[in-house]
Order: C-alpha cells, then sequence, then structure tokens
C-alpha cells in the first residue's frame, strides 16, 4: 500500500516533478478483485503524516472484504511532510491546494470522490473541494478551521511556537512542536506509534515543512495566505454535497468556535462530537467505521446510471438522520399553536399565574399575574431581538427556575432563540461542557452563573438577571441586565413568530449514564408535550400545578395554570421538604402535584413535620405524579398517605420523550401479583407507542420493533413529542434510530432494557449497558434487586457483572438497612439470604455504606461505576467507597 509516485508540480511549482508518498489501497483492491465504488483522498496537517489515516485504511479494506462498499483509500504525505519530497518551494494554502489538485489529475480517479482533512488538510482538502465542487461528491474533516474570528487570539501553543524568535527552535531545530502534538493524545499514544511519527522527521532538513506550516497560519490580514483562505470560508457556503465534522472537544488548538462557523457555512452538515477527546481525534476514538457508515447512510456509493447528471446523484442528507414529517403536527391534528399561547390569551387576566415560594414580596411569597408576566414576556422578547438575538442563536439560561427564569424562556421562544437548560446538577465539568458543546451566542445569568461564566471563558455576549453594580458589571462582562433590556422592548416590536419546525430548545440529560448529551427539540415538539400532559391529567386553568421537577417547573404558563415552585434548591431535589409541599399547595391552591423521586423521598421522610394546616393542605390534592427515575411502591403508598385524596402516578419517560407511559398506584397494586421480573410503568400517554427490541444472546438488541409479551429487550419508543435529536452528536443520533425503520413513525431507542406484558403494560429491568452477560445468556439487573429488596436486612441493592463479556459472574452490593460503616465483603450469613432470595447464581456480595447515584435524580444507581469497583474489590483492591 506504501507508494511513490511522481507528479508534475502546479502554481508556483510549475515545471518540477515532484515525489510524492502515499498510502494508496487501489493495487490491493485489484489484486483481490475487488472493484472500489471511488475513492477516499484523505489529507493530513501538521506534523502528522499519512500514517495518521492507517485506521481509516485498515476499516475500509475490512468491510470491501466482507462484501461491503468498497472504496479506494489515497492518503497523501504533503510535500516536505512524511516521507515525499523536500523542495526549496514556500508552500503556502493556495500552492498546497494546488499540489493537491495536481495530484488528484494526475491519479486519474473515477467514481465518487470523497475527500477527509484533519488540522491543516481540513482547508486544503476543502479547498481543493471548493474549486472542485463538480468533480467531489462528499466532505469530511477532524478538528480543523477554516476562519478564525478577528479580535481572537490564536491558540497559545500556536503563538509560541508562531513567533519569530521561537519558531526554527520549536518546529525545525528541534522536535518540541512534534512532541508537544503527539502529547495531545488522549489516551498517551504507544511508544511504536510515537515512533512511528517521528521517523520521517529525524533531522532538523525533514523538519522543516512543519515550520513552514507553522508559519503559514494567517493570523493577521496580510498574510499570504489570508485571501486564499477567505475564498475558502466564503466558498464553503455554496458546496452543497454531503458533509461530514468530526471533532474532539478538548483541542487546545481548534475550539469549539472554529466548529460552530464551520456549521455555519456547511448548515447542512451533519456533526458528531467525542466529549473527551481531542486533537488527535483520529488516535483516540474510532472514527473510521463512523465515516465508512456516513458514506453508506448517504447513498455516496449509489452507482450512476448511464446518462444521469452527475450533479442531481450527489444527495445532501438530512441533517438529522431520520424522518422529520412529523415534528409536531399532522395533517389531521389541530392547528400548530404555539406553547407560549396560553399565556398569550390570559394576558389581560390579573389572576395569578406563577407563585416562587423561593422569594418574597410584601411580605408573603413572590406572585405574578398572567398579565404581568405576558407583557414581561412581550418587553423581553423585544428587547431580545433588539439586542441582537436572532432567530437560532442558541442562549444560555443559568437562572435560577421561579419566575425570572419563565419570563426569560418564553421571551427567548416567542422570537425563535434555542434555549440552553442545563441544570447545575451536571456540577461544574458537566456544565461546562454543555455550555462550550453548544457554542451560544449569549448567556443570560445570576451572578453566580455569570462569575462561572467567566472564570471558565464560556462564549457568549453576557446579560444579567438581576441590576448590578457598574463595577461587578464590568467584571463580568456584562452587557446589559435583564430590567435594561424589558426597558429597550417597552418600545419596541416583536418579530415573526418561528414555525413549529424550528428549533427550540436543547434540554441536557442528567449524564447518569454517561456524558450530558443535548437533546434537540422543535416548537413543534414542545406544544405536543404541552397537549399531551395536559389531556392526559386534565390540567385546567384553575387546577393549579406544584412542582419540585425542574423539566416541568416551567410549563405552568404553557397549560394555561397557576404554578408554584416549592422552597428548594431545585438542582438539589432532596433539599424539598413535606412542609414546603404544602406551603406551596396552600399558596397556590394547586391539586396537583409534581415531584421527583428524590424529592417524593424526602418529602414522606419529613412528614412528622407537618401541622393540621399543612395536612389539611396536602388533602386537597386530586393528583400527584414523581418521574424521572423508577419510584418504588412503597414510597408511593407514603406519598399517598400523606394526599389521601389524589391519584397517584408515576409516569416514565426520560429526557428525549419526558412522557411515554404512565401508571397509577392502583394499577401498580393490582401488578403486585403478576411474575413479571422490572418496574411496572404501565401503559402509553396520547398517541405515543412503545415495541421491544430483542436482545440477542451477546445482550445486544438487535430484534424487530415488536409488541409480543414477555420478550426482554430495548424499550423503544415513538411519540409527537419525541426529540429531533441530539445536539452535534450525529452517531448517537443514528443508534438511537437504528433497526426502527420498517415501522412507520419516529422512533428513539431508550436504552432501557424491559418487556411489554399481555395487558400491554411496559415493564422496565433496567439499562441496556447494564445488562449482564453470563454464559448462559443475558441477565437484566432489575428483577434480581427486587428480590433481594425483599429483605428486611437489605436497604438497596445493585446487581452487576465482573468480568469479560459472555463470561460475566453476578455480583450483588448492597446498602443494608443497619447501615455499612465501611464498604467491604458482606458476612457469610448475610451473602447466602442474597443468594436465596435472588433466585441467580450470586458469585460475592459487597456491602456499601451508600450506593453512587446520579445528581439530579439522586436515585439511578451508578451500576457502571459500581461494576468497576466491585472488580477491583474482588481483585485485592482495598475497598473504598465506590
Amino acid at each position: 500500500m506504501s507508494t511513490t509516485r511522481v507528479v508534475a508540480g502546479a502554481g508556483a511549482d510549475a515545471g518540477a516533478a515532484r515525489r510524492w508518498h502515499l498510502l494508496d489501497t487501489g493495487a490491493l483492491l485489484e489484486r483481490e478483485g475487488i472493484a472500489p465504488v471511488g475513492t477516499i483522498v484523505a489529507v493530513h496537517g501538521n506534523p502528522t503524516w499519512s500514517y495518521l489515516w492507517r485506521g481509516l485504511v485498515a476499516a475500509s479494506l475490512d468491510r470491501a472484504r466482507r462484501g461491503g462498499t468498497a472504496w479506494r483509500v489515497v492518503a497523501v504525505d504533503q510535500l516536505e511532510m512524511g516521507y515525499s519530497e523536500r523542495t526549496a518551494v514556500t508552500r503556502g494554502l493556495p500552492q498546497r491546494i494546488a499540489d493537491l489538485g495536481a495530484l488528484v489529475d494526475d491519479l486519474a480517479l473515477t467514481g465518487r470522490l470523497v475527500t477527509i482533512g484533519h488540522d491543516w488538510g481540513g482547508p486544503i482538502s476543502l479547498g481543493w473541494a471548493v474549486r472542485n465542487g463538480d468533480r467531489v461528491d462528499a466532505v469530511s474533516v477532524l478538528n480543523t478551521a477554516v476562519h478564525h474570528p478577528a479580535g481572537m487570539p490564536l491558540p497559545a501553543a500556536l503563538r509560541v511556537a508562531g513567533a519569530r524568535s521561537l519558531l526554527a527552535a520549536t518546529t525545525v531545530k528541534t522536535t518540541a512542536f512534534l512532541d508537544t502534538t503527539l502529547a495531545l493524545a488522549d489516551p498517551a499514544l504507544e511508544p511504536e506509534v510515537r515512533a512511528a511519527y517521528r521517523a520521517p522527521y529525524a533531522t532538523s532538513a525533514l523538519r522543516r515543512g512543519i515550520g513552514a506550516f507553522v508559519a503559514d497560519i494567517p493570523a493577521t490580514p496580510e498574510h499570504p495566505s489570508t485571501p486564499a483562505l477567505d475564498e475558502l470560508a466564503g466558498g464553503l457556503v455554496d458546496l452543497a454535497v454531503p458533509a461530514l465534522l468530526l471533532r474532539g472537544p478538548r483541542d487546545p488548538v481548534f475550539g469549539e468556535h472554529h466548529l460552530d462557523d464551520l456549521a455555519r457555512r456547511l448548515p447542512h452538515a451533519d456533526v458528531h462530537r467525542f466529549e473527551g477527546a481531542g486533537h488527535m481525534l483520529a488516535e483516540e476514538r474510532p472514527y473510521a467505521d463512523l465515516v465508512l457508515d456516513w458514506l453508506d447512510d448517504n447513498r455516496i456509493a449509489t452507482p450512476q446510471a448511464d446518462g444521469d447528471d452527475a450533479e442531481a446523484s450527489r444527495v445532501v442528507a438530512d441533517p438529522e438522520g431520520e424522518d422529520d414529517t412529523d415534528p409536531g403536527q399532522t395533517s389531521d391534528q389541530a392547528p400548530f399553536a404555539p406553547i407560549w399561547q396560553r399565556l398569550a390569551d390570559r394576558r389581560d387576566d390579573d389572576d395569578t399565574a406563577v407563585v416562587d415560594l423561593t422569594r418574597s414580596s410584601a411580605g408573603g411569597p413572590l406572585s405574578v399575574s398572567w398579565r404581568e408576566l405576558a407583557e414581561r414576556v412581550n418587553q423581553l422578547a423585544a428587547g431580545f431581538a433588539d439586542f441582537g438575538i436572532r432567530p437560532g442563536d442558541r442562549v444560555s439560561l443559568l437562572v435560577q427556575p421561579g419566575p425570572t427564569l419563565t419570563a426569560v424562556l418564553y421571551a427567548c421562544l416567542r422570537i425563535g432563540a434555542v434555549v440552553v437548560v442545563a441544570d447545575r446538577g451536571l456540577g461544574v465539568r458537566g456544565l461546562s461542557r454543555a455550555v462550550r458543546g453548544t457554542e451560544p451566542s449569549f448567556v443570560i445569568g445570576e451572578r453566580a452563573g455569570l462569575a462561572a461564566a467567566r472564570a471558565l471563558a464560556w462564549p457568549g455576549r453576557r446579560i444579567s438577571a438581576p441590576q448590578l453594580p457598574g463595577a461587578a458589571a464590568r467584571a463580568l462582562g456584562v452587557e446589559a441586565s435583564l430590567a435594561e433590556i424589558a426597558t429597550r422592548g417597552a418600545r419596541g416590536t416583536l418579530p415573526a413568530a418561528p414555525t413549529a419546525d424550528d428549533e427550540a430548545a436543547i434540554l441536557f440529560t442528567s449524564g447518569s449514564t454517561g456524558p450530558a448529551k443535548g437533546v434537540v427539540y422543535t416548537h413543534g415538539q414542545l406544544s405536543a408535550l404541552r397537549d399531551v400532559l395536559g389531556a392526559h391529567f386534565d390540567v385546567t386553568p384553575d387546577v393549579g400545578l406544584v412542582t419540585g421537577f425542574a423539566p416541568f417547573a416551567l410549563l405552568g404558563p404553557a397549560l394555561g395554570t397557576r404554578s408554584a415552585t416549592p422552597r428548594m434548591d431545585v438542582s438539589a431535589p432532596r433539599t424539598l421538604t413535606a412542609v414546603a409541599v404544602a406551603e406551596a399547595v396552600r399558596a397556590s391552591r394547586a391539586r396537583i402535584v409534581f415531584l421527583s423521586p428524590a424529592a417524593l423521598a424526602n418529602v414522606c421522610a419529613t412528614a412528622g413535620r407537618l401541622s393540621d394546616d399543612d395536612r389539611a393542605a396536602l388533602a386537597q390534592v386530586r393528583t400527584f405524579l414523581s418521574t424521572g427515575a423508577p419510584v418504588g411502591i412503597d414510597l408511593l403508598r407514603q406519598a399517598h398517605d400523606l394526599m389521601p385524596a389524589a391519584e397517584a402516578h408515576t409516569p416514565y419517560g426520560m429526557t428525549e420523550c419526558l412522557l411515554v407511559t404512565d401508571v397509577t398506584l392502583d394499577e401498580l397494586e393490582r401488578a403486585q401479583s403478576a411474575p413479571d421480573a422490572g418496574i411496572c410503568v404501565g401503559t402509553p400517554i396520547g398517541s405515543g407507542d412503545v415495541r421491544i427490541s430483542a436482545l440477542d444472546t451477546d445482550g445486544r438488541a438487535t430484534g424487530e420493533l415488536a409488541a409480543d409479551p414477555h420478550v426482554a429487550g430495548e424499550i423503544v419508543v415513538s411519540a409527537p413529542h419525541l426529540k429531533r435529536g441530539y445536539h452535534r452528536l450525529w452517531a448517537t443520533d443514528r443508534e438511537a434510530v437504528r433497526g426502527t425503520g420498517s415501522v412507520a413513525g419516529r422512533w428513539h431507542r431508550t436504552g432501557d432494557v424491559g418487556h411489554l406484558d399481555a395487558e400491554g403494560r411496559l415493564w422496565v429491568e433496567g439499562r441496556l449497558p447494564h445488562v449482564i452477560v453470563t454464559a448462559d445468556g443475558p441477565v437484566t439487573p432489575v428483577g434480581p434487586e427486587q428480590r433481594i429488596e425483599k429483605l428486611g436486612t437489605v436497604r438497596r441493592a445493585a446487581v452487576v457483572g465482573v468480568g469479560p463479556r459472555g463470561r460475566q459472574v453476578c455480583i450483588a452490593v448492597l446498602e443494608t438497612a443497619r447501615g455499612a460503616r465501611q464498604p467491604g465483603l458482606a458476612s457469610p450469613e448475610l451473602t447466602d439470604q442474597i443468594r436465596a432470595a435472588s433466585d441467580l447464581e450470586i458469585a460475592a456480595v459487597l456491602v456499601v455504606p451508600v450506593l453512587p447515584t446520579d445528581i439530579r435524580h439522586n436515585s439511578k444507581i451508578d451500576r457502571s461505576r459500581l461494576s468497576g469497583w466491585a472488580e477491583r474489590v474482588l481483585a485485592g483492591e482495598k475497598p473504598s467507597a465506590p
């Protein structure tokens, strides 16, 4: 595959013959009798060489040999780099684009043509594609940029390396720049891989190209390569072929703003961010199969019939990778009513809209009328538009739930801005990843949030929720306060409203099963959520709603009913007490109470503090709901004792589809006699649907979507309010709809496992990553855990797998009723009890003071973390907190 080719020079190199080194799979495919559908031209950056693309070479050959789509891969060593010729020519960006063109012409490639580039290989490959739009069929790039914002300094590493006094020393005379680049890979490169990257650059003479590349960074308008980069950046908007943008976010060279710029210039592009990866993405993540899958999905290899119009054959894929024909309205549905419609309908109503028990006014809780709220929303909406927030701009909201956040949220939605909501439960690192990953244009926050944004260098123009003193505002980079925005808006006009298909919000998952993901909702999908919630729970204007669950704390105005926020830290559910719920019910005359499982647990635990008046208030509640994580029947019974007139519900859902199924306490009581393992979560809500993709013997969900009873598999859901997709996670979107095309509608693989019973009720048995694959087949954890938890000696249990997949053994990890002082092996007596109760072959039983759970719900056990901990403990490591 390693070969050399002599090519006639181009541009300033015209008249010369240059020797190129290539990795080329063409001859190998020919020897094996495999006809490629086309060629992927792979272009490395600085200071790497064609070795960078060995994973793509291997993956493409493997697929071709297994009968998949066969692509020829030509990975180049750019002139002055790798094992290609060193010359005396100064090769700036225009020359390097011409060099690549000369090579492509010389190769006389046939069939489809795809380019892929990394680092400097990005603008070079894209530059050639822009100039040859009629010849290229698709483009892809990894961690690159085509434009650097004016006024923003270059990354520190490039400033140091590019300084005149240090350029030669860091890039040519020594291997400092090369070593620094290789050190960016995480996990660290193996010694033989580092040696391979260094091999072509053993001497100063061989490293001249590294220094020339750094010197060619167009840091000023006067730089010789600036016009070529500007031409490329401007021309991308007309490049209408499928595009794939891949990024490792932990990149000190190319920031999120570079990806955002590329995505704006290629709005049809598919984007995937590999959370945790960095600049050396090709060494850190399995990108190659993703690229080949993407080419297949976009039908790049579809054969052209004789006489076909080549331009017509180039398919620009749906950027979400799924059917979007029903984003919120179908022909048999009522006309689209935006999420703020009922607030607008009550704009002349002086009745109470929002009560905030966490804030006081005139000696009582803060209360806002419908008239006041509608007026404030309109003022802020017009003010935001005047301030420069445009439709599609992402706005990060760092404001505590309450009337202020409600007004800001609805104002942003009204003007078509995309609100970014990530709660503090993600922690500083998780919250920072979420904000940076969305690259918001604006940040609206309270002082603490703005201070964090400043300290962590989050992007976006700043607006403060409170009116800050001048010095504080300047220190935090605040340009205006909400009061000032509202004043501007009082004399402004509202822009046109967004449509049902427009993006409305990016809501971040809890991060309890991996890095938090941004879930994208359209206006139509948010409105569909409002409608199904209102219809299923019979929410009327006079019913009132108390919510201690952040995702639903903002829905009261959308439902046209009073809403109250109780005294609590919404990002810490366990801070809610029974007294606080009773106080909120009294203040808002609410008949519906909506709590997270952790909040509900603490409410029940603090019931002894209730007064007679408190109990009388709770007796007026007619419906209470707890969702966000499975809720045990004992906890629901305790809650029902506090609200005896209420029907108890525990809906099942996730950030991607906030309401899927629902079950009442009465239905759960009847289900107790069923033989089914897992937690019964009821039947689908509204027009939603649930299917099961059966598990195979390896614990993978490979079955067709079906509603057959008592078949364990991945839970797959469909509903009008199902999310559009994930923010810049193309591969995750693809996996979420894998194998669902044979059933009509928009579907989502939840990652949960369970089954349907003969009555159509759904039973949840755990998470797909937590399925234990033993030598006898897959084991789902929730059923055995439930059986163990029936023992009086056990407070809570987790069953996890240890060992290689396919030969895993089951381990039980417990919180005991008496409470373990330190983690370690359970007593022989307790171990025997657990083995007998579980109806499962348990290899060992461990006890811990507290099982690790997620922050948002304080109830989802982190079984993946426990599995790794248990394996280390059983291998002899001293037990510590998991």
